[in-house]
């Protein structure tokens, strides 16, 4: 017997766009407060395993052709670089420098390293953790 998935699917859609703005939000306000890369990517993953449970592996693969491995190497990269800039400029490691900017339609905005070194945990959470749930779905 084949069940009909599409309630299932049409939530889904819904439910993972929400998912993802939440975690835009969430990583875009971790140097402020609680959050940041860390549990932005795994709200990214969760959207994405959410997907992966309403469709099947290939479609979700034909959606995203994302190789997690390389996704980890980058964000791997990209934290390094960022904790180390610090010693260009003769300070200790992990100083984040930042400056704030007026932009046209945003106003008085604030622009920092941290969210550079987010950006990378960011990469480096959503790649391991589907790099997981992938090898653990296409083991059965």
């Amino acid at each position: 017997m084949k069940q009909n998935d599409l309630i299932l699917q049409t939530v889904t859609k819904v439910a993972a766009f929400v998912i993802l703005l939440f975690a835009v939000a969430i990583f875009l306000g971790g140097h402020y407060s609680p959050g940041g890369g860390f549990v932005g990517g795994l709200m990214t993953s969760a959207a994405i395993v959410l997907l992966l449970l309403a469709f099947d592996l290939k479609t979700v693969t034909a959606i995203l052709p994302i190789d997690y491995k390389f996704m980890i190497g980058a964000g791997l990269l990209i934290s390094s670089l960022t904790v180390a800039g610090g010693l260009l400029f003769g300070v200790p490691l992990m100083t984040h420098a930042y400056r704030y900017i007026d932009v046209p339609l945003l106003g008085h905005i604030s622009l920092h390293t941290a969210v550079l070194f987010d950006l990378g945990v960011y990469l480096v959470v959503v790649g391991v953790t589907m790099t997981i749930i992938q090898t653990i779905g296409e083991s059965e």
